[in-house]
């Protein structure tokens, strides 16, 4: 068993900005936004903490059968986003684990202001070891997790745990590219200290002896290269961040980032895959 409390410690304290509350309310506020009942719509510039957001969580639900029956575990929830479009337009329960208590406390926070409540929960926790019985969940969706998770064949092990037999995984994650080490800081990290990238292969043959089979893998990376061009040309001329968006999570280094992001994707650094896989029957 490795120890991975102070790694826990180090990736919490990246993620944590101390008052993301407050941030994305004033936000809310300053586009003239009701802040009592929020949209998922008024939400979308911020609350998907994933490359190509809310059209990267359309893409992936498509493919699954979700019904209101089921259950769903969001592994790497962060604010929320996901989770929140996955029960409002399901009907679907849904738990998000998270390593950062900050995100947990923002997404129960825009659950409720969502009235989501009551079919969405979140927990702090880590997904090495995770808080839930064998069995439990029809589906296990996570987005941009496993990037600061050293324990790749542990991850994915525990994750078909709390499966159900033939319950589905759905992921979507950064992987590392041929075109050498990645140029840091990133969204993920501000060193290599908390940066555990794997190759698309190596991914592979770690749910595969997790006992998956690939129903879908699809390669993202030209798609990602577009968003981030995107986002940086948007801010090109403007005299000050707009009240909400991404820059709210990465802090006052986001110029900096983003555009590592793109120099990662231009030069083959960096891969993004979305697959689905499935757990076999008893």
């Amino acid at each position: 068993m490795i120890d991975f409390i102070a790694t826990d410690s180090a990736v919490e304290t990246h993620y944590t900005r101390g008052n993301l509350a407050d941030a994305i309310l004033s936000g809310l506020k300053a586009l003239g936004r009701d802040t009592t009942d929020v949209t998922l719509d008024d939400l979308a510039p911020v609350d998907e903490f994933h490359i190509r957001g809310h059209a990267a969580t359309l893409e992936l639900a498509q493919q699954l059968m979700i019904s209101p029956n089921q259950q769903v575990l969001d592994v790497g929830s962060g604010l929320g986003g996901a989770s929140r479009y996955l029960a409002q337009t399901y009907g679907c329960r849904v738990t998000g684990l998270d390593v950062t208590a900050e995100y947990c406390d923002v997404a129960r926070l825009l659950a409720d202001r969502l009235g989501l409540s009551s079919r969405v929960t979140y927990q702090h926790g880590n997904a090495l070891d995770m808080p839930f019985e064998d069995a439990t969940f029809d589906i296990v969706w996570t987005q941009h997790a496993s990037m600061n998770i050293q324990a790749k064949a542990r991850l994915y092990h525990e994750i078909a745990r709390v499966l159900k037999p033939e319950g589905v995984l759905a992921l979507y994650d950064v992987l590392a590219g041929p075109g050498g080490p990645v140029h840091l800081p990133a969204p993920w990290a501000g060193d290599a200290s908390i940066s555990y990238l794997i190759t698309p292969e190596v991914l592979h043959s770690h749910l595969e002896q997790a006992g998956f089979r690939t129903l879908t893998w699809r390669e993202t990376t030209t798609t990602a290269r577009d968003f981030f061009k995107q986002l940086v040309e948007r801010s090109r001329g403007q005299a000050s961040p707009p009240p909400l968006g991404l820059h709210l999570l990465v802090g006052a280094d986001a110029a900096a980032i983003f555009g590592n992001m793109i120099r990662n994707l231009d030069e083959n650094r960096i891969r993004l895959i979305e697959t689905i896989q499935q757990k076999p029957a008893m």
